[in-house]
């Protein structure tokens, strides 16, 4: 059965984990969905990890339209779930439907926008007109800049109020996942429990509707210095096959992630 947004509300309800990773080819698309992963993420990470850029502020939208065709034609069963990459739908909500319609052609069911409650017209015009919509809070690879690096977000009690009220705005909006990144898993928890939406969680400790990471981390492919919120399933596992199913299976019985991954 194909995952849709009914299937991810239903797996939510029930308790029933869900698990996305990112993927940016359809060799990998094939591998992930037979190894269950439910959801294909198209991040604009792929400006770090495939192109060598030091953000995701210089992929396009002709690049994320190329990378969704590809991942969707190696998917069966999972949802494919593509970013709107920096300036693609800031301007105005209009802008936000002409470019998630490009990637709707392309074969994504969803997209996913970073920002907090000043996108909820955005998300309300896209879900209006036929586009689910992931929404992205916490920490924001595309705001890097605003926020002066890659850092923890909502740690005090003013930033984990204006947190809560971004979650909230956004899912009455209508996004059908709320995506939570590098937030206190404390606070991850109490908004999963109240925005009555599926949560996402990468960074945002184990009381999520799920997880997020990227492909090449939990391949241990990583330069430089590994995320906290990074595992290596590679070192447990005697192929690419078996990391994969490896992740899924720890985020579906809850052993991922751990103590040691949260914040």
């Amino acid at each position: 059965m194909k995952v849709t947004v009914n299937t991810l509300q239903h797996m939510a309800a029930e308790g029933q984990k869900i698990a996305m990773l990112t993927c940016y080819d359809a060799s990998f698309s094939t591998l992930m969905d037979d190894a269950g992963v439910d959801i294909l993420l198209i991040g604009d990470s792929l400006g770090m990890v495939m192109q060598g850029e030091d953000s995701t502020l210089p992929v396009s939208m002709p690049e994320m339209e190329y990378h969704t065709r590809c991942v969707a034609r190696g998917a069966k069963r999972a949802m494919v779930l593509a970013d709107m990459p920096f300036g693609s739908y800031q301007e105005s909500p209009a802008q936000g439907f002409a470019n998630a319609a490009r990637l709707m052609q392309a074969g994504a069911h969803m997209v996913k926008i970073e920002g907090g409650a000043f996108m909820a017209e955005t998300v309300r015009f896209l879900v209006q007109r036929g586009v689910p919509v992931c929404a992205h809070i916490g920490l924001t690879p595309q705001f890097v800049n605003t926020f002066g690096g890659y850092k923890v977000q909502g740690k005090s009690e003013s930033d984990a109020e204006r947190l809560q009220a971004d979650a909230r705005a956004l899912a009455e909006a209508g996004a059908s996942l709320v995506l939570m990144e590098c937030v206190p898993a404390a606070l991850a928890a109490r908004i999963s429990q109240e925005i009555g939406v599926p949560t996402i969680g990468i960074g945002a400790g184990p009381d999520v509707s799920g997880q997020v990471l990227v492909i090449y981390d939990v391949l241990g492919v990583y330069p430089g210095k590994k995320a906290r919120f990074v595992k290596n399933f590679m070192a447990e596992a005697h192929s690419i096959q078996g990391a994969v199913a490896g992740y899924v299976a720890a985020v579906k019985d809850g052993s991922f992630p751990a103590a040691e991954h949260c914040f």
